[in-house]
């Protein structure tokens, strides 16, 4: 519970959707005294934003997690000051490559009262300019504090009840050469960082000494643009989630066939056998000096060109001081909040909230946690939550669930109803604004977002209609003008596009 301590200021990192539908809630309760969005890129965006010189660090680190390879840096023991720039990697640039276009149905990813222009399936241009151009239209430019990175998240000593929080900001000086440090306080914080940043390859047999003998093979799909550089080459794609089955369909037309692809299980969109130009081999049991990479099924290739990972990212949390907080705010062996509820509230530090964790429906998804949130902190929830002993009943019944079911724990599932409850109980959380308007409506799970959901597909699926027929299950209309397909007589169906 929050005590009766008003907050009157309140914190953003990122300025991605989760930054800036929660600046835009926060903004519509007029009642916060400050709002503060910081971002590290020079504009709203966040993963949408699109790089078009990724420049990959040159060092591959298989099987390492965010505090490996992104650690916090040394925070200047008096502050404000500047020092020498940072050199360290800090994985600012996005994984955006050049044909990249939206895997979730417009009415279900944009914000409920501003759509997404261009149809179901837009370019990655679409939303980047969506979210400035949103920015613009709800006045929320005055919030935001760019080129602004935050290394440190603090909380005070607070003996007269209430946690606080101190921020910690960096921003590069390029006239002086320098970086410019300072702090500023806060009442509350929300975390809104995304988690598609820190590229995760796994480890594997003799992965490390083969990127050593062969430096140039290895990379993760982050740093993938364009198939042009893979004219004429032997390349293997690992992974076959979007980004893995999108690049592997892009080579087929441009490098040596076939292209090959490591998949550890069949996607919803693949058929009994591969796509032509393509090969599908199992999961990778080791590399070896010669440059053989062998399968587990015995088989293997030689003398690859390229090896491509399409295997995800890892959340990081860099800025989290768990030494001066009490502990860590991430788990990151089971990739999980740490005492987290609903995943976007902390039992342990009430004034601390997150937005944009769960695998969900992306941008109207923040919007219900934004929207909770403004109202939690603006002392005006419809109804409180629960006390902390039923919090931490349901993150551990959610743990064991999960773990039990090999789900991952902030994968909220569509077909059995959970995502239907998750919103909810944020709605409901959140009620209806003030009688004098303040405050935003949390929106509707209208029919029209649910068929779009259940019936719009960016993949064609084998038995549901389109170019790919298979089993039967179900009838289909074809693909649309762009590709996309309309499956009718289908049942819900789990968010694996997202």
């Amino acid at each position: 519970m929050i005590d009766s301590k008003p907050i009157k200021s309140v914190a953003v990192i990122g300025a991605g959707a989760a930054g800036v539908i929660t600046a835009a809630a926060l903004s519509r309760e007029k009642y916060f005294d400050t709002i503060r969005v910081f971002e590290r890129r020079d504009g709203a965006g966040g993963t949408w934003i699109y790089d078009a010189d990724p420049t990959p660090p040159i060092e591959i680190a298989p099987g390492k997690l965010p505090p490996d390879v992104d650690p916090p840096l040394s925070i200047p023991k008096t502050l404000p000051t500047s020092t020498p720039p940072n050199r360290q990697e800090r994985f600012e640039k996005t994984p955006i490559y050049d044909s990249l276009t939206t895997n979730v149905p417009d009415i279900a990813m944009s914000f409920s009262d501003i759509p997404f222009p261009g149809g179901p399936f837009v370019p990655h241009e679409v939303p980047h300019h969506y979210l400035e151009d949103y920015v613009t239209a709800h006045k929320l430019a005055p919030y935001f504090v760019f080129n602004t990175t935050v290394e440190d998240v603090s909380k005070l000593p607070s003996p007269a009840g209430r946690e606080r929080w101190k921020l910690t900001l960096r921003r590069h000086a390029p006239d002086r050469a320098v970086d410019e440090w300072w702090s500023e306080e806060f009442d509350a914080v929300v975390i809104g960082n995304g988690h598609y940043s820190v590229p995760f390859i796994p480890e594997v047999k003799g992965l490390k000494k083969y990127t050593t003998l062969f430096p140039t093979r290895i990379t993760h799909s982050k740093y993938y643009r364009t198939p042009h550089p893979y004219a004429n080459k032997r390349v293997l794609i690992i992974g076959n989630s979007a980004s893995g089955h999108d690049i592997t369909a892009e080579l087929v037309s441009h490098a040596a066939l076939p292209v090959y692809q490591s998949r550890r299980t069949a996607s919803r969109w693949d058929g009994p056998t591969p796509p032509p130009g393509m090969a599908w081999k199992p999961i990778i049991s080791e590399f070896l000096p010669s440059g053989r990479i062998v399968f587990e099924d015995g088989s293997h290739l030689d003398d690859m060109d390229a090896v491509v990972y399409a295997t995800g990212y890892r959340a990081s949390f860099p800025f989290w001081n768990a030494r001066a907080n009490g502990g860590p705010i991430w788990d990151y062996q089971n990739a999980k909040v740490v005492n987290g509820y609903w995943h976007t509230f902390l039992h342990t530090y009430p004034t601390i909230g997150l937005v944009g964790v769960p695998r969900v429906l992306t941008f109207r998804s923040w919007e219900y946690q934004a929207i909770t949130l403004a109202r939690l902190f603006a002392g005006r929830l419809a109804k409180p939550l629960p006390p902390v002993a039923e919090q931490r009943r349901w993150e551990r019944r959610r743990l064991e669930r999960t773990g039990h079911e090999g789900l991952k724990f902030h994968d909220v599932q569509w077909e059995t109803g959970e995502t239907h409850g998750w919103l909810r109980g944020l709605f409901e959380w959140a009620g209806l604004g003030t009688l004098e308007g303040e405050g935003r409506l949390p929106p509707a799970l209208t029919k029209e977002v649910v068929w779009a959901i259940e019936h719009l597909r960016k993949y064609p699926e084998p038995g549901k209609g389109g170019r790919d027929e298979g089993d039967g299950e179900g009838e289909g209309e074809g693909a649309g003008e762009d590709g996309w397909v309309v499956v009718t007589g289908a049942k819900k169906d789990l968010l694996h596009f997202v």
